[in-house]
């Protein structure tokens, strides 16, 4: 089932073209992940999808619906959720805390629902502690709790392994993995090798177009993207 239909979408700033007319799908039940350089216009376009702004043309589906006009929470009461690079808990409240503030409307989690959440993404004896106490990787997991609690049909994930350590990448990733049975999930992240092999397809992005897409293996052949962003000793 496809969740998410991008057909030609574009923005330019000024006289910048930040994302020239790209085309994408993402399906239920698989993690996408969008890479590129500083400037390749990935950023733009995952802000294009959650909402941040709309395109200048092109057109934005969502579980068989047009979104391109509608604002953020309007997509995030529709299933669409995003997370930030940059964590946002509330420092002072505690983790549990943390989870229910995230859903702002009627038929919120309960603390039962809540620790459920928490326990799926290894934060569950953590629930009474202060998001503030958290490590970085634990405030990550924390961030993508808060995005689960909105019961999203589509998960985009902001950088999430930037400034974490290999293992709690890795450990990250593989819960991300686990999460897509039931969703789609789409990763713009800069750290391809590691990000790489957990994810379903890619799409790599140059100057706001996209310079090569497919399966990992595929990816990882590709002469541009080889040149580009892996290095010769990936090929």
């Amino acid at each position: 089932m496809t969740l998410l239909d991008l057909n030609a979408v574009a923005k330019r700033f000024g006289g910048l073209q930040a994302v020239g007319g790209v085309s994408l799908q993402v399906e239920r039940g698989e993690v996408l992940g969008l890479f590129g350089p500083n400037g390749a216009g990935k950023t733009t376009l995952f802000n294009l999808i959650a909402g941040s702004f709309p395109p200048d043309a092109g057109r934005i589906g969502f579980n068989g619906r047009d979104v391109t006009r509608l604002p953020a929470w309007r997509r995030a009461r529709l299933g669409l959720a995003r997370t930030f690079q940059v964590t946002r808990p509330f420092r002072d409240l505690t983790v549990r805390e943390n989870v229910l503030a995230a859903v702002p409307r009627a038929g919120a989690p309960h603390a039962v629902a809540a620790d459920r959440l928490l326990a799926q993404v290894g934060l569950g004896e953590r629930a009474g502690d202060r998001a503030g106490e958290l490590t970085l990787g634990m405030l990550k997991r924390l961030e993508v709790a808060r995005t689960l609690a909105l019961d999203p049909l589509l998960l985009l994930l902001d950088e999430p392994l930037a400034g974490l350590t290999g293992r709690e990448a890795a450990d990250l990733l593989a819960l991300v993995v686990g999460l897509k049975a039931r969703l789609g999930i789409v990763i713009v992240e800069h750290n391809v090798r590691q990000c790489l092999p957990a994810c379903d397809r890619a799409v790599v992005m140059e100057a706001g177009v996209v310079i090569a897409s497919g399966l990992p293996e595929a990816i990882r052949s590709d002469p541009r993207v080889i040149r580009a962003y892996l290095g010769q000793e990936a090929a």
